[in-house]
């Protein structure tokens, strides 16, 4: 009886998650279920957990999400290996209400109402107190980092607290200002901080939100909130269209709060000594927040070169990281390398974090050398075959299969929150606070673990008096080089107010000719991007705003 209580139970749930992507707060959940999941004589709570652990499901999973592809295949960090992938209407102008390839709405919102049916609903079941203060507090910051993947997009929403909507209920429900989004997402983390898990947990509660999740969003949150595009520095011409995609105006106490919140975690975290386990090591010290995933090896088999097969399968070659990535990536001395193609090797000696980024011309994997030099196996150029659209392939996340002729199981949780961003968010914070030397400090820790050579006075490659400007421009290169991939360049982007200048011209690639056993390399222009200032923001869904006029769509669109 109790299995087929249970099967029903998943059933159901599979249902709602399937009408729940429907539309905003329109789908009821029947009494039947509420009364079987939150079920008084459940007293071992199954299935209140079960129901709170697919709210979990809700989370970003950036692994090839966005159309088979990784988020920063709309960026200039990389392109999609494939024609015609969605994720480029981010940079060629296809981008509309009705066409967004990563809209995140509906989901967010079905998200956000099953957070609100567990609130009001988990009191029924005789759990543990204790218990259930932590799985509040979970649900709760579930619905917080929802609302910020919302906020991110679009600006401002509408926050709808615990209201669960009915079939017959009419939505017509205003968007709040972005600066009352910020202040409810900042209370709902400091109000649960206390009330969740603290690091480190037992095993079987690993994947659960602690404190430290609650600190990171934090933390993110209020760094974009300090950052140009939001702190006063929108484009919108109407000042009530512009108080729902940021501040109205300019305040240095932002970053304060950014600093402070970022303060909040240092030192509470590690940067693991090797930069390749925080990927792959499924307990670590760096981690604070990931999505939790079966053991595989598909990051492998997505995006290693296409000549590679395994297990008759051929790789798949999803992301071609772009020239312009790999220019970011300094020597082991912390130095730029400019026109590295005139150079015999252009990959030797480089920041240990470009191996591990990076699949070039000669790198080691299955026991043999990947060949991205025009025919190789990496790129045979083959008439309709899809290959490398820039001469490289993706390398991170995946396990060192360089010696090995096949590939294992790895553990591949994705990221959403680790150490490292946090010393980014510090270093960028203390530097618009006029502390520059300070943040220096903060980027020696992860050009140490990557291995930059000291120098003279220890300066790991920043010059000695580098000035604030000097250092804005140097964390924000640090920060896409250590969080390549990892979707942030997609948001850095538009929250520095850079992607104009980026998105607007040419990305390349960097072709490899083999002549007798010399190999040459030339960049070339790999493909046209372009960016409006209208993208800065997203589009609210075209269906959502149909359905409720009281929705103000931003300028632009």
């Amino acid at each position: 009886m109790k299995k087929n209580r249970l099967v029903l139970i998943v059933m159901v749930m599979v249902l709602i998650s399937i009408n729940g992507c429907k539309k905003v707060e329109t789908e009821p959940l029947e009494r039947l279920t509420v009364d079987y999941i939150f079920d008084e004589g459940d007293r071992n709570a199954v299935y209140a957990d079960l129901f709170l652990n697919n709210i979990y499901s809700y989370l970003p999973d950036g692994f090839n999400r966005v159309g088979g592809n990784l988020l920063d295949a709309g960026t200039d960090d990389a392109l999609p290996t494939r024609n015609a992938s969605t994720v480029e209407y981010f940079v060629n102008g296809r981008l509309t209400p009705a066409n967004n390839p990563d809209a995140a709405w509906g989901d967010c919102y079905a998200g956000i109402r099953r957070v609100n049916i567990f609130l009001k609903n988990i009191d029924i079941v005789p759990a543990d107190a204790q218990r259930k203060q932590y799985w509040r507090a979970e649900a709760r910051f579930i619905r917080a980092m929802l609302y910020f993947e919302m906020l991110k997009r679009y600006g401002g929403i509408p926050l709808i607290g615990d209201k669960i909507f009915g079939l017959n209920d009419k939505i017509d429900v205003s968007r709040n200002t972005f600066a009352e989004c910020v202040s409810y997402i900042v209370s709902e983390c400091e109000d649960i901080k206390g009330k969740l898990q603290v690091e480190p947990v037992v095993d079987t509660d690993l994947g659960r939100m602690t404190r430290g999740c609650a600190l990171a969003l934090k933390s993110r949150l209020l760094l974009y909130a300090a950052s140009p595009l939001f702190n006063g520095g929108g484009f919108e011409t109407d000042p009530a269209k512009k108080a729902l995609t940021g501040y109205l105006d300019y305040k240095e106490s932002r970053w304060q709060d950014a600093l402070n919140a970022a303060e909040e975690l240092i030192g509470k975290y590690a940067l693991e000594a090797n930069f390749i386990d925080v990927f792959i090591k499924r307990k670590n010290n760096e981690v604070i927040m990931a999505k939790q995933r079966v053991k595989t090896f598909d990051v492998e088999s997505n995006n290693a070169p296409v000549g590679f097969i395994e297990s008759g399968a051929v790789s798949k070659g999803l992301t071609s990281p772009t020239q312009e990535l790999a220019d970011a990536y300094t020597n082991d001395s912390g130095v730029p390398v400019p026109n590295s193609h005139l150079l015999a090797n252009p990959y030797a000696a480089r920041d240990s974090r470009f191996a591990l980024t990076f699949f070039f011309n000669g790198s080691d994997w299955l026991k043999r050398k990947v060949q991205s030099y025009e025919g190789g196996l990496d790129k045979p150029n083959t008439p309709g075959s899809e290959q490398t659209r820039t001469g490289y392939y993706m390398r991170k996340f995946m396990a060192n299969f360089a010696t090995n002729t096949t590939y294992t199981n790895q553990d591949h949780n994705f990221i959403i929150f680790r150490y490292a961003e946090v010393l980014l968010n510090y270093a960028e914070a203390l530097n618009e606070l006029n502390r520059t030397e300070d943040a220096v400090n903060q980027i020696k820790l992860l050009r140490i673990r990557a291995k930059i050579k000291a120098g003279t006075g220890n300066r790991y490659g920043i010059k000695a008096g580098i000035s604030q400007t000097e250092m804005r421009a140097l964390i924000q290169n640090e920060r896409r080089v250590e969080l390549a991939f990892e979707e942030h360049r997609f948001w850095d982007i538009r929250r520095w107010k850079i992607a104009q200048q980026v998105l607007n011209g040419k990305l390349h690639g960097m072709k490899a000719t083999l002549n007798g056993s010399t190999v040459t390399y030339e960049p070339f222009e790999a493909a046209t991007v372009v960016f409006a200032p209208r993208m800065y923001h997203i589009p609210l869904p075209y269906g959502e705003t149909t359905k409720n006029t009281n929705l103000v769509q931003n300028e632009g669109w």
